[in-house]
């Protein structure tokens, strides 16, 4: 029995692709549903083609649609006002801060906004002011401030 396989399967499965994306967002589903479509499409304009020509079609049309994107997003990044909103230690890079408890042995903590964070820097007491200089993990690499 030959696998008989319409356009209007690869549409529903495009579909059905579009709706994995938007219950689960990666941004990958989405290129498979577009090479899924445009292949249902071809399978519109030429129904002779065999179900092997159709799946060889798809995925090479999924691997293009996702390199295609990935060259196109690393030339032209999406802009954003907060480039810094879910990476939070490094939102702090740069702030300065009066320490409450000393830096001892290297290791501290300091008290900032709503968060206690982990520091390591130059041993120092209570009351010295220290700038944030780079964040390891959760670990903010501090300098005395002169």
């Amino acid at each position: 029995m030959e696998l008989a396989l319409d356009f209007w399967h690869w549409w529903v499965f495009a579909v059905a692709l579009v709706i994995i994306e938007i219950l689960a967002p990666s941004f990958f589903a989405l290129w498979l549903a577009i090479a899924a479509f445009v292949t249902g499409l071809a399978l519109f304009i030429m129904p002779e083609l065999q179900w092997q020509t159709q799946v060889l079609m798809f995925a090479v049309l999924s691997v293009i649609s996702i390199i295609a994107w990935r060259r196109y997003y690393s030339i032209n990044p999406i802009e954003t006002d907060q480039p810094m909103l879910n990476r939070r230690g490094e939102q702090y890079i740069g702030r300065v801060i009066t320490l409450t408890m000393p830096i001892e042995d290297g290791h501290g903590k300091v008290q900032v906004d709503d968060s206690t964070w982990k520091i390591e820097g130059e041993d120092c007491p209570a009351g010295t002011k220290i700038k944030v200089v780079n964040v390891d993990n959760v670990v903010f690499q501090v300098e005395i401030v002169s």
